[in-house]
C-alpha cells in the first residue's frame, strides 16, 4: 500500500513539474515575450556600444593632447618666451605703376560686382 502511494505521489509530482516546465517554456515563446527579450538584448548591446565609443573618444582625446604637446615642443611653441625680442623686419612695398589705378587722375573700376 505504501509502495503504491509512494509511486502515485512521485508520478503526480513529476506531472506537476513537467506541466509547470512546459507552461513556462510556452510563455517564453509568445510574441510579446520574444519582443521583450529582443528589446532587452538591444538595450544591452546599445549600452556596451556606448561604453566602447566613450572609451575610444577618451583615448583619442588623450592621444591628441599628447601629439599636440609633442608638436608644440618640436616647433618651439611651448618654450618660454625670451625677454629679448628680435628686431622687426623691414618689408618693402612693391607697387605696379602700370596699374590703371595709378595712370591719370581718373580711376576706373573693373569690378563687375561693384555698385555703379
Amino acid at each position: 500500500m505504501f509502495r503504491r502511494t509512494f509511486w502515485f505521489t512521485t508520478g503526480v509530482a513529476a506531472g506537476v513539474w513537467a506541466t509547470t516546465k512546459v507552461n513556462r517554456k510556452l510563455r517564453q515563446l509568445t510574441p510579446e515575450s520574444l519582443a521583450a527579450q529582443a528589446a532587452n538584448k538591444a538595450l544591452e548591446a546599445g549600452h556596451r556600444l556606448k561604453d566602447r565609443a566613450l572609451g575610444f573618444a577618451l583615448d583619442v582625446r588623450d592621444n591628441m593632447a599628447q601629439r599636440e604637446a609633442e608638436l608644440g615642443d618640436a616647433l618651439g611653441l611651448n618654450a618660454s618666451a625670451d625677454p629679448e625680442l628680435p628686431a622687426p623686419r623691414q618689408h618693402t612695398a612693391i607697387e605696379n605703376r602700370n596699374n590703371p589705378k595709378y595712370v591719370g587722375s581718373t580711376t576706373y573700376s573693373y569690378n563687375r560686382n561693384e555698385d555703379h
